[in-house]
């Protein structure tokens, strides 16, 4: 079995996967939109063809998927959950930490802390909270 994050970006996916490009170094498995879907029915308005309906990136190890949703212009509201990712040295943390910053808000700065070298939460420009850590 695998969990895998689903993230809902109303609008604002391409530049969502353009951010986790360059920032994370993310690779796009599959990208599929709105235009492409054989059920026109699922299709939320002419205006929103060219939107990613569904995106699977890898990121590291790990798949995140991702979609414009229903493109209705609501703010984006991620709550209730952090993204985690474990860097392999300080400085790998410390690059991957300024990126997600970057246009985003720092939660938490990077710092030694007890269970980790190297620990640190932001939230990015999208509001997606990032926890990244070096294991101990």
């Amino acid at each position: 079995m695998q969990v895998q994050p689903y993230l809902m970006f109303d609008g604002r996916g391409e530049e969502a996967i353009e951010f986790y490009r360059r920032a994370l170094g993310a690779e796009v498995q599959m990208l599929m939109r709105f235009k492409d879907c054989p059920e026109p029915e699922h299709r939320p308005s002419p205006e929103t063809e060219n939107k990613v309906m569904h995106a699977s990136l890898r990121i590291g190890e790990s798949t995140v998927m991702l979609s414009d949703g229903r493109c209705q212009g609501q703010p984006l509201n991620f709550q209730g959950f952090s993204l985690t990712i474990t860097a392999s040295d300080e400085a790998e943390a410390d690059r991957l930490f300024n990126a997600l910053a970057d246009g985003g808000e720092v939660q938490m700065p990077l710092a030694k802390t007890f269970f980790s070298p190297r620990f640190g939460v932001v939230a990015d420009r999208f509001g997606v909270s990032w926890m990244v850590i070096v294991a101990a």
